[in-house]
Order: structure tokens, then sequence, then C-alpha cells
């Protein structure tokens, strides 16, 4: 448990990164030859490899520590006195040949102060530094500074090799598992390969993955407990455990996740179109239901009934 797993194996070379997309990856490999980018936006579901991609670009570019600024829109973003520190940092030169501000979390800086005073430093300091941003939702960035960035969109993982870099992990460490029990976990995470590494950490610190819920054990996770009642056939404590668990947050997206788990409701391949229909109309209902966990429950009623 010394070394986190999520940054030990965190890709740092280009050779390591897995792209979802061949002409981004064509693209990366011709900014890293000509050792210059322009402003980036990296957009994608949370822990698809966003920040992995922006901070193994800046290596690749080998871009000076003391030329990269590292901040969280969601914490320093939220202020215009931040504005004051990035302006200070764009203003020196560089000890290399450029400077790069990344910025994480950028949907969340203020859109009345910050955004609009990062549109001219943008312009003004676009000789010497670089920004790269990445953020889940993009269109709460101003549509001037849409213009100003080339846009990267991170698609999730395949599931297979989602599965396959998690099982290199725990191979890596020495964890003995079994497939069902890491399907469990995959099941839980799925596209977002952060939380799923956290998790197989918190839960086989024995030398042994654990099955979620097995002697109530380990790092604990709803959603991966769920998964365990849906797999064994218990599929009304598995649903009031995610209305009962659930954020309103987490409403929000669990539609997704009843898409991305379709073989949790069948193995049918026509059984699972009909569950598209069922998450499609939930996920239609929203605006016109008060109760979102009573739409999240009715939807996944029906898709127990498959």
């Amino acid at each position: 448990m010394k070394d986190l797993w999520v940054e030990k194996y965190r890709p740092t070379r280009m050779a390591d990164y897995v792209f979802t997309d061949d002409v981004q990856r064509q693209q990366v490999e011709r900014w890293v030859q000509d050792r210059s980018i322009p402003h980036l936006l990296f957009s994608g579901s949370p822990g698809t490899g966003k920040t992995t991609l922006a901070k193994m670009l800046i290596n690749e570019l080998g871009i000076d520590e003391y030329d990269v600024m590292y901040s969280n829109g969601s914490k320093e973003g939220r202020k215009i006195e931040w504005v004051d520190r990035l302006i200070n940092f764009c203003q020196t030169m560089p000890f290399g040949h450029l400077k790069i501000v990344l910025i994480d979390e950028a949907d969340h800086l203020n859109p009345g102060s910050v955004q609009p005073a990062l549109r001219n430093l943008m312009e003004d300091y676009s000789d010497t530094v670089r920004f790269i941003l990445t953020c889940n939702y993009p269109n709460k960035l101003l549509p001037a500074l849409h213009s100003r960035w080339l846009r990267f969109h991170i698609d999730k993982t395949d599931l297979t090799e989602f599965t396959a870099r998690a099982a290199t992990v725990l191979v890596n460490e020495n964890i003995e598992f079994d497939l069902d029990t890491l399907d469990s976990y995959v099941k839980a995470t799925y596209p977002d390969l952060r939380s799923c590494l956290k998790l197989l950490q918190g839960n086989s610190f024995s030398g042994a993955l654990i099955r979620p819920g097995e002697n109530d054990t380990g790092v604990k996770d709803w959603k991966l407990d769920a998964v365990g009642m849906f797999k064994a056939g218990k599929t009304r404590e598995a649903r009031a455990l995610i209305c009962g668990q659930a954020t309103t947050e987490d409403m929000d997206s669990m539609f997704r996740w009843m898409y991305d788990n379709l073989e949790l409701w069948s193995s049918d391949p026509e059984k699972q179109d009909r569950a598209i229909t069922i998450i499609r109309n939930g996920l239609a209902s929203v605006p016109m239901v008060a109760d979102q966990e009573i739409n999240i429950s009715a939807t996944m009623v029906e898709l127990c009934n498959l």
C-alpha cells in the first residue's frame, strides 16, 4: 500500500498510453516531433485518461518542471485572485522553450470572472505559453474560449482493454484473483479506470482480491456491492441499495452505468437491445419526474424483468 497504483501505473511515455483514436495518436506524435503544441482542451468521462495524456505530453515535450503551472479549476480557479498568480507565471520568460499551464476540472472555472480573463491571457502570451485544460463538461466553458483551443474528446477505453489493464496491474502486484471477481469490480467502475484501481488496491491488501461484500472488509463501494447482488440474483436488494445510496449527482450518471453494463440485465443480444430502449425511456423521463429515485427504481424494475 506504500505506492498508489493510480500513480504507479500512470503512463509517462507515449508508448505506454492507450489511444482510443488512431488519428489522435498521430497528432500527438506530430506535436512531440515538432516540440510544440496549440492550446488544448481534453474532454471526456472521469477516469478516461485526460490528465494522464496532458502530463505525458508535457513529459514527452521535455518541458522544464519550473515551466509548468498546475491548477485545479474546482479549487483555485473559482476565485479571481488566482488569475494574479497566473499572470505572474505567464509574464516571466521560460527556462526552456515553452511554458505550460495545466488546469484540471476546467469546467468549474468561474464563468463570470476567471474564464473571460483566461481568454485574454491565451492571446497575450501565446508566444511563450500554452494552456492545457481538462474537463468532463465542455459545454460549461464559454463559447469564446472554445474557438481558442483544439479540442480532444477522449472516448472511454474498450471494455476488454479496460479489463486487461486492470488484470495486468493485479498480476504485476502479485495479487491472486479470479476473473468473475475482477469482472464485478470492472462493472462497478467502468469506464473510470482510476476508480477501478483504487478499489482493487483497497480490496487486495491480503495478497488476494476479495469478493464484493466478503466479510465486509476492504474499501466499500455501493456500486460494487450492487453488482454482486445482481449477479447473485438479488435484484430487489440491489435496487434498494442503489436507490438508498445514490446521491442526486449519482442519479444523473446511473443511466449511463446501466447502459455500460447491459450484460447485467441479459446475455441475449435481443434483450440487450430492449434494455437500451428501457434505459432511453427512463432517461427521457428525467425532466418529467419530480422524484428521480422513483424513476431510477422503475427503470431497474423493467430491466430486471428482462
